[in-house]
């Protein structure tokens, strides 16, 4: 009932973190893993790092708008993620789709916007069984012929979903109402081919299909021709180009638009197409091709800034008598562009392969260094997914390249492949399907670049020759490490697996199953903004979960609390005092929903990374005017898990919290009966 009082205890108790398995070397050096199990109960320090720099797009949601985090293809966030506080796995069950869903990317409201019979749909992946909130179907709701291509999709700043389709057209699809209700059929409010504008201002046919688009920082949707192998020879036309931003908000308005004035066009070299994504920044759209990388401009046509070819041997893939079956994707560089406000970082196709840096302005290669290269002769090198790109701001950019050679496909080199068309069966290597990584090359290398008073330079910073990694890797600057999914392959075990940002050591290794099934199908690492959450798709029909236990009540073991409604978030000094906090913030932000409370209900909140005297800290709750007003001292404590009140706090120790709040009082942000919201944070004084 309203009024009710009930007892949060936040109390800070202790365990001792432990140091996890360590597994990074200096590139020189061989590294040897030991796999730590949770029933160790080892808890991992917290490393942050200062938040990306990067500048964000008005043109697109500021969530994990696409499969690479952001229009820089960074797949780095700023969200909090799982720190091996007693963790555990959970499941949402596929009963539709063929597959669990293998892209997430998210809306601003959070909603999970996913790959869905052909078409997109948001859908409940928390639940036990997957549940669709809304979709669109193109075989149900535009008389079918084509799939959208979900990899390349992404939202915009209106929550539209922006897609590609494999019939070379790209969809704009209104996703939610004004209020950020769902919409159970999407509405079609775009609808243009690409191929056929671009044909006819050409006045050539085009040989290949539309791969890949995204806005910039005008609002232009960008665009380019190509697949997974593109092969010189065989003299494909390909082009790339723009819709301008006028012609889109004409179209949404629901006003005739003639695409040829305002659709333009670069045409390609016979042969020559792109191979994977697109990026952007304020400086423009960047295109890599299978030969060449492009800064490319919309001043009234495709102004090319520059455009910087590179080498590569060509297509790889396996020999008689290697183990693996497979090869690589892509012809030319394997990876799409990934981008910092000053650098684009990709790698070329060589033997062995390199990673370069170009000036965003000029085009200039300004370092390169060969990466992967300590690998026995008979082992190739393809990086073929997305370089994971951290920009500390501070002159530093720090690239994770990850070798992908065994798990594509051998039939993406017959003439007749239409390498676009991104299936399972299409573009992977079956042997790699069924035996999982051991039909891969491993290696993982962390490259830093430095801008020094010469320019910059190349630095090798740590390198895994023992990881067989096809997953796209996820860094957290909250919490400083790298998150990945890999096979154990001496137990065949597929793992969650977190690396230190810093030395490359593996810190946490959590068991899935040895069952084939459980690859994660050379896809990504997607985090959502509730911090407390890696989703990781299976070649089963599960989506797995990896989620701290970091609220529990400990006066009711049979019950546990939904970690789905518990939510931790970085909240930056500035915001802690707007908001009305006072001295400096500690920990993060722990927003946790109880529901049926009880009278007297303990709730314990575990956070570690605090440091200081235990009197200096003050707790503070949100109320509903969003302000943060201190909790009164008699309604909370620190103590230690013995009952212990500790005099200070260290930062590799465990606590719990405990405080008292009221049902319907000032710090329960719920307006349900018997059931409470907190926001809470320690400031320290």
């Amino acid at each position: 009932m309203k009024g009710r009082k009930i007892l949060l205890a936040f109390i800070i108790s202790a365990v001792t973190l432990t140091s996890g398995c360590a597994n990074g070397t200096p590139k020189t050096e061989e590294a040897k893993s030991e796999q730590k199990t949770t029933e160790e109960n080892a808890v991992v320090p917290i490393k942050p790092i200062t938040a990306k720099a990067i500048d964000d797009n008005p043109y697109m949601a500021k969530s994990d708008a696409n499969v690479h985090q952001d229009c820089y293809n960074s797949d780095t966030t700023d969200e909090v993620l799982p720190v091996d506080i007693y963790p555990e796995i959970n499941v949402s069950y596929e009963k539709v789709n063929p597959n669990a869903s293998p892209a997430v990317f998210f809306d601003t409201y959070g909603h999970a916007v996913v790959p869905f019979q052909g078409g997109l749909a948001i859908r409940n992946i928390n639940a036990d069984e997957t549940q669709t909130e809304g979709y669109f179907s193109p075989a149900k709701h535009d008389g079918g012929g084509y799939v959208i291509q979900s990899s390349y999709s992404f939202v915009d700043e209106s929550n539209r979903l922006v897609c590609p389709t494999s019939n070379n057209h790209v969809l704009m699809l209104k996703a939610t109402d004004d209020a950020g209700n769902v919409l159970p059929e999407f509405e079609k409010v775009l609808d243009i081919d690409i191929k056929a504008a671009a044909e006819e201002i050409t006045g050539k046919t085009l040989d290949q299909n539309l791969l890949s688009v995204v806005f910039d920082y005008e609002g232009n949707l960008w665009f380019a021709t190509g697949g997974f192998r593109i092969y010189p020879e065989r003299k494909q036309q390909g082009a790339m180009g723009y819709i301008s931003r006028a012609a889109i908000d004409a179209i949404l308005k629901g006003e005739h638009v003639d695409l040829k004035e305002s659709t333009f066009v670069y045409e390609l070299e016979p042969g020559e197409g792109a191979e994977n994504g697109i990026a952007s920044s304020k400086e423009g759209a960047v295109i890599l091709t299978n030969q060449n990388c492009y800064l490319l401009n919309a001043k009234d046509g495709v102004q090319v800034q520059w455009c910087t070819p590179y080498e590569s041997v060509g297509a790889k893939d396996s020999k008689e008598g290697d183990e693996t079956t497979g090869g690589g994707l892509a012809w030319g560089g394997g990876c799409s562009p990934s981008l910092t406000s000053k650098l684009v970082m990709f790698t070329d196709n060589q033997d062995p392969v390199n990673l370069l840096a170009l000036d965003m302005k000029t085009g200039e290669i300004v370092a390169s260094m060969p990466v992967i290269d300590e690998l026995p002769k008979n082992m190739q090198v393809s990086v073929e997914n997305s370089a994971m790109v951290y920009d500390n701001g501070e002159g530093t950019v720090s690239t994770i390249v990850c070798n992908w050679f065994g798990a594509g496909s051998a039939k993406l080199a017959d003439a007749d492949n239409d390498s676009s068309i991104q299936t399972y069966e299409n573009i992977y290597d079956v042997n790699w399907l069924k035996k999982g990584n051991k039909m891969v090359v491993p290696g993982v290398e962390r490259v830093d670049t430095i801008k020094t008073k010469d320019g910059y330079e190349m630095k090798s910073i740590w390198c895994r020759n023992d990881i067989h990694d096809t997953s796209m890797m996820k860094l957290s600057t909250a919490t400083g490490y790298i998150y990945g999914y890999v096979q154990d392959l001496e137990s065949g075990m597929w793992q969650f697996i977190m690396l230190d940002f810093e030395t490359g050591e593996t810190v946490f290794t959590m068991d899935v199953s040895d069952k084939p099934g459980y690859n994660n199908m050379a896809i990504g690492m997607y985090a959502g903004n509730s911090g407390n959450t890696l989703y990781c798709p299976t070649g089963y029909l599960e989506l797995l979960r990896l989620q701290d236990r970091f609220v529990y009540l400990p006066e009711m073991p049979y019950r546990k609390v939904d970690l789905d409604k518990a939510k931790r978030n970085v909240l930056t000094q500035e915001e802690f005092t707007e908001a009305g906090g006072k001295g400096n913030v500690a920990g993060w932000l722990n927003t946790i929903t109880v529901e049926n409370v009880h009278p007297n209900t303990t709730v314990a909140i575990r956070m570690k990374g605090i440091a200081g005297k235990a009197d200096t800290f003050t707790l503070y709750a949100y109320d509903k005017e969003n302000k943060l007003k201190e909790v009164p001292a008699e309604l909370w404590h620190i103590q230690e898990e013995d009952g212990t009140l500790p005099d200070k706090l260290t930062e590799d120790t465990l606590y719990e919290v405990h405080v008292m709040v009221e049902d319907g009082g000032e710090f329960d942000l719920s307006d349900t009966e018997k059931e409470i919201k907190i926001a809470v944070i320690l400031g320290n004084k």
